[in-house]
């Protein structure tokens, strides 16, 4: 593959990216919520559970104090609370409420309406492929935003 080649795919692996991220953001908004695409991605770690500052912070790929400022704003909107570590006094954890489960699953629905979109595109079977050959190249991780 020609540099140019590699630059081209590299660009649009990167566009496609950018364009899901502001189109799963625009879903969720469209469906009622407030927020930023950087919720989406702490969402992400804390559906699986509950997780400190620390843990959101690895997660995001950010310092704590970045962390803890997105924990902040999710606090006030209402979308996850703080609650005591069973271990720990002095730390807290993150959980989702009620409203931060409804947003993920607005999230997943606005998902669900452009993978199908690119399914029109592309063909239900040629989605399914390159979903099997970009998780060869990039397995699942965490999802980090990328500032």
């Amino acid at each position: 593959m020609q540099n140019s080649e590699a630059l081209a795919l590299a660009a649009a692996l990167l566009a496609t990216a950018g364009d899901l991220t502001r189109r799963v953001n625009d879903g969720v908004v469209a469906r009622g919520f407030e927020g930023r695409p950087a919720y989406g991605f702490a969402f992400t770690r804390l559906s699986r559970g509950a997780a400190t500052v620390t843990d959101l912070a690895v997660h995001l790929g950010v310092t704590k104090q970045a962390a803890s400022q997105l924990v902040d704003e999710i606090v006030r909107k209402g979308y996850a609370e703080r609650r005591p570590h069973p271990e720990d006094a002095r730390a807290r954890l993150v959980v989702l409420t009620e409203r931060g489960w409804a947003c993920t699953r607005a999230a997943e629905e606005a998902i669900a309406e452009i993978v199908q979109e690119w399914a029109g595109v592309l063909g239900e079977r040629e989605v399914g492929v390159l979903c099997e050959q970009l998780v060869r190249i990039a397995p699942y991780g965490p999802l980090r935003p990328s500032w």
